[in-house]
Order: C-alpha cells, then sequence, then structure tokens
C-alpha cells in the first residue's frame, strides 16, 4: 500500500509530457475522480479528436509528422480544407476515441473500472499486469477512423469525399462524447457503491478478502442520479457490480 502511494504520489508530481502540456477538459474531470481515491491514479489520457498529420510518408508517428489540424470537438468541412492547404507531403485524417490509462493498487480496482468502461461503451478496455506486480487498466474503444487525403501535397479525394469523412467523424466524436458522459456517470455510482473494506473494523477473527463492500444504500443512489429510471442498456452499471460487492469470508 505504501509502494503505491509513492508510486501514485510520483507519477503525479511529473509535468505533463503532452503536446499540449495540459489534460483534456473531459479527461481532467475524470482525472480529479479517480485520483481522488487512493487506489488509483491516472497516467494518460486523451479525449478524443480528430486530427489532420502531414508525415514524410514514413508512417504516422510523433516525431515525424505535422499536425495540421487538431480538435477534441465536432469539426468543419472548411477548417479541414484550410489546414490541407499547409501540406507538404502525405495527409492522413484521422478520428482517435477517448483513452484513459488507471494504475490500481489492486486487480480488483482495475476489474471494477473495466466493468464500468466496458458497459459504458468502451469494449476494448483491458488490464495489464507488468513485472514488479503493477497493475494498468486502459479504458478504449475501437470506432476509429484512419484515412489518407494527400500523397506529397497532392490531394487525392474530392472535396465531396472531405466532406462526407468529415461528417463520419463528427458523428464518431459524438458518440465518443456520449461514452465518456456513460463512464464518467457511470464510475461516480460504482465509486459511491464500493468502500474500501480496509476501512472497516473486521466483524469477526478472519479479515474479509474481498477489496469492495456493497451498500444497501447503492439502489438510492442511482435513483437520485437519474429519477427518470431510463437508462441505456450500457448504463446500468448494477449488474457489474456485483461480482464485486460481496464479502468472500
Amino acid at each position: 500500500m505504501a509502494a503505491f502511494a509513492r508510486r501514485k504520489a510520483q507519477r503525479l508530481a511529473r509535468p505533463d509530457p503532452s503536446r499540449k502540456r495540459a489534460l483534456d477538459a473531459r479527461a481532467a474531470e475524470l482525472a480529479r475522480l479517480l485520483n481522488a481515491h487512493e487506489r488509483f491514479c491516472t497516467t494518460s489520457s486523451c479525449d478524443g479528436r480528430v486530427l489532420l498529420a502531414d508525415t514524410d510518408g514514413g508512417g504516422i508517428q510523433k516525431k515525424n509528422c505535422t499536425w495540421l489540424l487538431v480538435t477534441h470537438d465536432p469539426c468543419a468541412k472548411g477548417d479541414v480544407m484550410t489546414a490541407l492547404e499547409k501540406s507538404t507531403g502525405d495527409v492522413v485524417f484521422k478520428f482517435e476515441p477517448f483513452v484513459l490509462h488507471v494504475l490500481c493498487r489492486e486487480l480488483q480496482d482495475a476489474q471494477l473500472l473495466h466493468s464500468v468502461a466496458v458497459d459504458s461503451g468502451f469494449r476494448n478496455s483491458g488490464i495489464t499486469v507488468g513485472r514488479g506486480g503493477k497493475i494498468t487498466m486502459a479504458v478504449r474503444s475501437t470506432h476509429c477512423l484512419e484515412v489518407p487525403l494527400s500523397h506529397k501535397g497532392r490531394l487525392m479525394v474530392s472535396d465531396e469525399y472531405i466532406e462526407f469523412l468529415v461528417h463520419v467523424a463528427n458523428q464518431k466524436m459524438e458518440e465518443n462524447i456520449r461514452r465518456i458522459e456513460r463512464f464518467h456517470k457511470g464510475l461516480e455510482l460504482a465509486l459511491e457503491a464500493a468502500v474500501p473494506t480496509d476501512t472497516l473494523a473486521p466483524k469477526g477473527p478472519e479479515k474479509s478478502r474481498s477489496v469492495y463492500v456493497h451498500r444497501r444504500k447503492r439502489r438510492t443512489i442511482r435513483e437520485q442520479a437519474n429519477p427518470s429510471g431510463e437508462l441505456e442498456p450500457q448504463d446500468d452499471t448494477e449488474s457489474s457490480l456485483d461480482l464485486f460487492a460481496e464479502i468472500m469470508i
């Protein structure tokens, strides 16, 4: 426990290595929520973005490409066309969905986050356990888009096709934002409904081996969060919490 706390303190003290040097707005809210709990530490994130990258023909890599356009919100065809005027190499139009990496103190913590992420639509999420027992949960999805537009500065597609691509990317961005909102809401409910057992006094000679204890008020919390009771199938985190909420004796 002390080792994880030290690792978390060191990680959060580091400067942001991204080009922006700051967290994206939606990811920042999730980072604050998770980092407020001693069992979690966010390490990297992106809200999701529409990106126009000018490369030298060697593929899209941070070291050998120029970002002609990047936005974390729906974009307009005019913005893309203006950015293309600055192209000198091979331009690729991309949509990259939301991603979040979280260090977790114990495997059960990662499983809880994974369950909420999958229920929110991030079905490519996964858990890795590295050397030394470092546990990382990655929130990911698969609704990406990557299309080449120009070669050596020459546009290879029509204006009509670019308009179509922008429309598709904006649809993906809107769905991406909805998934983030579902994940944020589900995460708040999950963390509220789960209490670390090490904060509770043991009731018997044997210690509980489960990390989380189910609160009886979980239903009340959900009803307060959504008075209408109308949830999309992906929003319902109740069923996924049952696995982690039982006390194993």
